[in-house]
């Protein structure tokens, strides 16, 4: 146990993504870290610290993971993606390695509490929001995820305020509410409205990202941005307010049958 008031490992966040990829496949390959070590020629601290994102390794080592765990080049992609994402801002820096944990989970639990969680946003509503051509490309790939095989299972609460808020214009926000339903009524997407009131310790929009081997990444927004964090006992938190909110927002069938309504009187 570390001493109290000791330093934590630094990670990373920008190499966390990156890892998750690593680990994916490792696993996929039925691999342990050791075993893993062991075909590269490398300590099996060495392979712990690049999945954690405590290291970032080099390129050509990349390319033998590659070779080693048949990923189709994969895993040097995923290199490369990584320092296009330090070069130049895809994301906010508090954001950027959270869409790789994100395309690599098999569960995303979302709280959103201002607009339209980013997975389900139109092109017109996330224009609106992001003016420029790159950011608005990244998010609408950042979407290919929904289309994955198989696909995460969703479940996400969104705030009855984001209904009424307009973004953009009222053809907009039709087409956006829409969306929602249509998204609503596939298998495995689960979307709830919490109706405007309090929810304890509910202070702040959040995005869950649990991998298969159960760990979890939490992307929780601050006054500065926004955090990303595998502290287990942030985790438990915001999991936590997860489960007040599913447990006191409207069922998905009233959800619709809301977003229905607002379509109709508000936005039709």
């Amino acid at each position: 146990m570390p001493a109290s008031g000791s330093a934590r490992p630094t990670i990373d966040p920008e190499l966390v993504g990156f890892g998750t990829v690593v680990r994916r496949f490792r696993e996929a390959n039925g691999l342990k870290q050791d075993e893993l070590a062991q075909l590269v020629n490398v300590a099996r601290s060495y392979i712990s610290h690049v999945e954690c994102g405590r290291t970032k390794c080099r390129r050509d080592f990349a390319e033998r993971l590659d070779g080693m765990l048949n990923t189709n080049g994969e895993i040097a992609e995923a290199w490369d993606d990584l320092l296009e994402q330090i070069k130049q801002v895809r994301y906010p820096t508090h954001f950027v390695a959270f869409p790789k944990a994100e395309a690599s989970a098999d569960q995303l639990r979302v709280y959103e509490t201002h607009l339209v969680y980013g997975l389900f946003q139109t092109e017109a509503y996330a224009r609106v929001l992001l003016v420029d051509d790159e950011p608005i490309a990244t998010r609408m790939k950042r979407q290919e995820l929904l289309t994955r095989k198989p696909p995460p299972l969703i479940s996400v609460v969104l705030e009855e305020s984001i209904l009424y808020r307009e973004v953009g214009s009222g053809k907009v926000m039709c087409e956006q509410l829409e969306h929602l339903i249509k998204l609503s009524l596939r298998e495995g997407i689960f979307i709830q409205i919490a109706k405007t009131g309090h929810y304890r310790n509910a202070k702040a929009s959040f995005h869950i990202a649990t991998q298969p081997d159960r760990s979890e990444i939490a992307y929780v927004v601050k006054a500065t941005g926004g955090e990303i964090t595998r502290d287990p006992s942030e985790l438990s938190k915001v999991s936590t307010v997860m489960h007040t909110l599913t447990a006191q927002s409207l069922n998905t069938h009233d959800s619709r049958e809301l977003i229905r309504k607002v379509i109709r009187e508000r936005w039709s």
